[in-house]
């Protein structure tokens, strides 16, 4: 795993600690998010949807890591996760999206 992607998965497992201290660890729009994201993304090996906007869903971070995304740019790979939530990122104030294709072993 590169050190961009380690730091994006912890930092991700950081909000989750901490946001679980004063919710449920999976909020109703995380999960249906995360199973849209599944079903556009059937080869992912990881998605991630934390709600980074206090747990009002305003505001969501999508990490995802797929072969779908080989060769393509970043640019290209975010308008793919745009594409799929495009009737639920109009009900949004921001998204952060962090894309990439899984490292070999």
């Amino acid at each position: 795993m590169s050190r961009i992607g380690l730091f994006h998965r912890l930092r991700l497992q950081a909000l989750r600690f901490v946001g679980s201290q004063s919710r449920p660890q999976i909020s109703e729009g995380e999960q249906r998010l995360s199973s849209i994201l599944k079903k556009s993304f059937p080869k992912a090996s990881e998605i991630a949807v934390s709600d980074i906007s206090g747990g009002c869903g305003a505001m969501y971070e999508i990490v995802i890591h797929s072969i779908e995304f080989n060769s393509k740019n970043r640019v290209q790979q975010h308008r793919m996760v745009n594409a799929a939530l495009k009737d639920e990122i109009k009900d949004m104030h921001g998204l952060r999206i962090l894309t990439g294709v899984p490292e070999e072993k």
